[in-house]
């Protein structure tokens, strides 16, 4: 028989699944777009964001000297500009006596690819090439690029509910909880929360931005202020020929106005199959950490204020065994993950955040750690229960 909380679960599940079939019916922003109930100058913020979010930074503006791609939106774009992409980044390390380094003298953990080339400063010329990764490393992975779609929902929820979130899941089933990653807000100098990133490792949408701008794009802004050393050669920085803070920023801010207000993904059709899958992805437990609904605080923009909203994940760190990508960052240990966020599937390529499943059979069965015991069930289902459930993820 299952327990006062599984069934409690199964109740939500059912009556969310009405409420979302009513919701679908009455349509939303199509994909790509903002949220609905922007007011003119909301929206004029958005359309501002996706400017520089579409904007191909050059030498002149800061590129570099090392970076992975010139524009936010190389990597992101897909099914549109703001999506999720098949990009992959790679990060390294070393483990020595079972302890992670990052090999920050290197240049690690996060691999610059390319570099600027040849550049003339007042201290002759030199050659930027991207990074590549020290023979020294012992842990080599890729990360896929993530979807931005609806983040700013997901911004918008207290710290206070994702470690009400963590308590209830240890609660209902302990051996499969999530843990809250505490991280620093760059802008309080205070701990928070982070559900950002594939280890959870950053706390608000405002420091995601100018983190990646940073990293990815070699940008300096406010918050992220040093460049990236050439495989940690921080003497090298003096041919920089842009030393100076690159954004004072204002494409920081405007890159997390196009975030913050960016829609969800767009649902497919629910369907009497679609919500036989739901009931079925929640009796084998795939809903405790795939949290089909999640309700933001109290928010000054109306389109962001106790707005409940359905990404299919708790954000929480979980064990993922096997799965886990070998790269400790923060609070999120070698094997810890992120739970990533389900909603979007329909339009995505590979999953699993190296990208290496094909298929959504194929990531399910990849599960491993403390997801082992959903996995099992996923795997002692019959044909008829496989296809529901297989259609409700389809729908996402």
């Amino acid at each position: 028989m299952p327990s006062r909380s599984r069934v409690a679960l199964l109740a939500a599940v059912a009556l969310y699944a009405l409420t979302v079939r009513i919701t679908a019916q009455r349509g939303g922003p199509s994909i790509g777009q903002p949220l609905d109930g922007l007011t003119p100058s909301l929206t004029a913020a958005f359309n501002a964001g996706a400017r520089t979010f579409a904007k191909r930074y050059e030498i002149a503006d800061g590129l570099g000297p090392v970076f992975n791609d010139e524009s936010c939106s190389d990597c992101h774009r897909t099914p549109v500009v703001g999506g999720a992409g098949n990009r992959l980044v790679t990060r390294f390390g070393r483990v020595d006596d079972g302890l992670f380094d990052p090999l920050i003298e290197l240049g690690g953990s996060l691999i610059q690819t390319r570099g600027i080339g040849s550049v003339t400063t007042p201290f002759g010329s030199f050659r930027f090439d991207g990074e590549r990764v020290p023979p020294t490393a012992t842990v080599v992975v890729r990360r896929r690029t993530t979807g931005l779609q609806g983040l700013g929902l997901v911004d918008g929820v207290s710290d206070d509910a994702w470690i009400a979130i963590a308590r209830a899941e240890a609660a209902v089933d302990p051996d499969a909880a999530g843990r809250v990653s505490i991280v620093l807000n760059l802008l309080t100098r205070q701990p928070a929360v982070g559900k950002f990133g594939w280890k959870a490792q950053v706390p608000t949408l405002h420091q995601f931005s100018g983190d990646a701008l940073m990293n990815e794009v070699g940008i300096t802004n406010p918050d992220f202020p040093e460049e990236s050393c050439p495989n940690g050669d921080c003497s090298l920085l003096d041919f920089n020929p842009t030393p100076a803070m690159n954004d004072d920023g204002r494409d920081v801010d405007a890159l997390t106005d196009f975030q913050r207000f960016l829609a969800p993904p767009a649902r497919g059709a629910i369907t009497d199959e679609v919500l036989a899958g739901e009931r079925v992805f929640a009796e084998i437990g795939c809903a405790t950490c795939h949290l089909p609904s999640l309700t933001t605080a109290a928010n000054a923009v109306a389109a962001l204020s106790r707005v409940t909203f359905h990404p299919y994940s708790d954000f929480l760190l979980h064990d993922m065994g096997a799965l886990g990508d070998g790269i400790a960052q923060g609070q999120a240990r070698p094997a810890d993950m992120r739970t990533a966020p389900l909603w979007g599937l329909r339009s995505a390529g590979r999953l699993l955040h190296d990208g290496s499943a094909n298929g959504i059979e194929q990531a399910i069965l990849r599960h491993d750690g403390q997801a082992a015991a959903a996995r099992n069930r996923y795997g002692a289902l019959d044909p008829d229960r496989v296809a529901v459930l297989l259609a409700f993820l389809r729908s996402l």
